[in-house]
């Protein structure tokens, strides 16, 4: 700080000086600018004879050998300090340079010092957990990553092995659906053709066709045993009827048409037993039974008049006879 006080109070003083010397030229420039333009006013004649005459009134030089001697000095001073206040900057500067890249070494060797503690730190944690080099941590590495590829791979494969098995599960499922469509499309078109002939036999053969592809087809089996007993074959009809409960024991057309063979061939007791649980099923085989020529024998029977409702004209004829 002290330094840079004498600095500015020697660049005070300079310019000072400079200003004072800028003065005394300016003064002496005017002086002779004036003069100059007094003497080109004038002819050349008038000129030449107004210098002489100057010259010879002239009592002492324009300027002393002192004057030139201080503003020489004056110079020489002024450029000598600048010189002085240039290598005072250049020093500073250099001081500067020099702290600046003081301090970036130092950080430059304390980052190096640092780095070489962490490697040190790191190689020493691998020493202490097992992993003495490099190449085991990569042998370490590889093996996990090995075991865990291995692991990914066969959960995947137990699941396409499981969605394989799936897939076959819903293809035979897809494949048996369609085969159960043809089935039944095949079924309802030999069903369509039954209801369509008026031959007991002929229904009796497509009958036949329905329960070769479905053995167990009720609806079948009981009315294959109505066609049987249109023929007049009451034994094959229970036996038809048999089979039908044995395949539903709480089939009421099963009971129905079996009560219907029973009632042909004389056993009123069986037939009107077997009605009733086809009626306790289904009491719409009330009205049917009164309607069957299959029952035309019991008509006259207490029991089965209470069990079924008979036609009004039927009705009738049975309370006159009475």
């Amino acid at each position: 700080m002290a330094t840079t006080g004498r600095t500015s109070e020697r660049l005070k003083h300079v310019f000072f000086q400079s200003l004072v010397l800028c003065l005394i030229l300016l003064t002496s420039a005017a002086g002779w600018a004036a003069d100059n333009d007094d003497e080109q006013s004038l002819d050349q004649t008038e000129s030449d004879a107004i210098a002489e005459q100057r010259i010879d009134q002239l009592e002492k030089p324009l300027y002393s050998a002192f004057t030139e001697r201080y503003i020489l000095g004056e110079v020489r001073n002024l450029r000598q300090e600048l010189a002085d206040t240039r290598v005072e900057l250049t020093e500073k500067i250099v001081a500067k340079e020099l702290t600046v890249a003081d301090r970036a070494l130092l950080y430059a060797t304390d980052t190096v010092t640092y780095f070489f503690y962490l490697l040190a730190g790191a190689s020493s944690l691998l020493v202490i957990i097992g992993w003495n080099s490099l190449r085991d941590v990569k042998e370490r590495v590889g093996t996990f990553a090995n075991e865990e590829i291995g692991r990914i791979t066969e959960s995947y494969e137990e699941r396409l092995a499981n969605l394989e098995k799936e897939l076959h599960r819903k293809s035979r499922h897809i494949k048996a659906a369609q085969d159960e469509i043809e089935l039944t499309n095949e079924i309802h078109s030999l069903w369509l053709k039954a209801s369509q002939e008026n031959s007991p036999q002929n229904k009796i053969s497509l009958y036949d066709q329905i329960l070769a592809l479905r053995p167990d087809d009720l609806e079948a089996l009981t009315y294959k045993a109505d066609a049987a007993l249109l023929l007049g074959q009451t034994e094959w009809a229970t036996s038809l009827a048999n089979r039908a409960l044995e395949v539903d024991p709480e089939n009421s057309h099963a009971f129905f048409q079996r009560a219907c063979a029973f009632a042909e061939s004389g056993f009123v007791d069986e037939a009107l037993r077997d009605l009733a649980e086809a009626i306790q099923r289904s009491e719409s085989l009330r009205i049917q039974a009164g309607e069957d020529n299959s029952f035309i024998n019991l008509h006259d029977n207490e029991q089965f008049r209470e069990m079924v409702m008979l036609p009004e004209k039927e009705e009738s004829s049975v309370i006159i006879s009475e």
